[in-house]
């Protein structure tokens, strides 16, 4: 069974649309919405396990533009 994970980003100013758009190109992630609120985008990716979306997170996903990151591990769905 995969791990399936949501990533809050924030980025730099002027930047989102970028990042969106390079994180759109990411294996791994399924969907990158642009939000408001205190981070900028929300991804949702899926790995094989825990470590493989760590690995993910700061190989494909940390890259200029990107300042912080929160990666919520999802336990289950309803």
């Amino acid at each position: 069974m995969n791990t399936k994970a949501f990533v809050l980003v924030e980025t730099a100013v002027g930047k989102t649309r970028d990042v969106a758009h390079a994180l759109g190109e990411v294996d791994g992630i399924l969907s990158v919405d642009v939000v408001t609120g205190p981070y900028d985008i929300i991804a949702v990716m899926e790995g094989k396990d825990i470590t493989s979306i760590g690995d993910m997170v700061t190989e494909k996903v940390h890259f200029p533009g990107v300042v912080r990151t929160v990666t919520c591990i999802s336990v289950g769905s309803a």
